[in-house]
């Protein structure tokens, strides 16, 4: 079934939409400006109600909506641009001044804990935030964090004490060890004296 009647703004949208688009593609690149030319139609359906009945009333409403749609593109990209370069600058002074293994241990210590206290742990020395803020994080009450806290300290701190003078043993948080048959070495006979 077939409408003959359309909707003013309907109308406005079909006449224009060439024009629209030429917009678009003469301030940025072709893909941006389809997905533009979208973004305007989609807010001029969103607020139909204030189309002007006028056609050419109706042209610079539309070429209005359009600049805004523009301008808001714009500051997105360039917030996001910011954005990037900002973590960049971040990740890559962190990646340059740490060493591979630079707080294996630690990790693997962290890694050992029940998830409760790890969880903590993580959200106090590596995210940044206090113990009463880590523990409205995690729904529990600050004392509760606060003897949380306490709890993985003391076990962390007798982890890392055995951890000098035991051999290590690695965790899911580090590579496992490799069966020597896997490497093709072959060990060599101790010397008998």
């Amino acid at each position: 079934m077939t409408h003959s009647h359309s909707s003013p703004l309907e109308t406005a949208l079909t006449v224009n939409a060439a024009d629209l688009l030429h917009y678009f593609q003469r301030r940025t690149n072709s893909e941006a400006a389809a997905d533009l030319l979208a973004e305007t139609m989609l807010t001029a359906w969103q607020r139909e109600k204030n189309h002007p009945a006028e056609a050419e009333a109706g042209r610079r409403w539309l070429f209005g909506i359009a600049g805004n749609v523009l301008k808001n593109a714009d500051r997105s990209r360039r917030r996001r641009y910011r954005l990037v370069n900002k973590l960049k600058s971040m990740l890559g002074t962190a990646s340059e001044s740490q060493a591979a293994d630079d707080g294996v241990d630690v990790r693997d210590a962290v890694q050992r804990l029940d998830p409760e206290l790890r969880e903590l742990i993580r959200l106090v020395h590596w995210e940044g935030f206090s113990i009463a803020d880590a523990g409205q994080i995690l729904d529990i009450p600050a004392s509760t964090a606060r003897g949380r806290y306490q709890r993985a300290k003391a076990q962390l701190r007798e982890v890392l004490e055995n951890t000098d003078s035991s051999p290590r043993e690695h965790c899911p948080a580090t590579l496992p060890e490799v069966d020597r048959r896997f490497l093709h070495v072959e060990e060599k006979p101790a010397e008998n004296k």
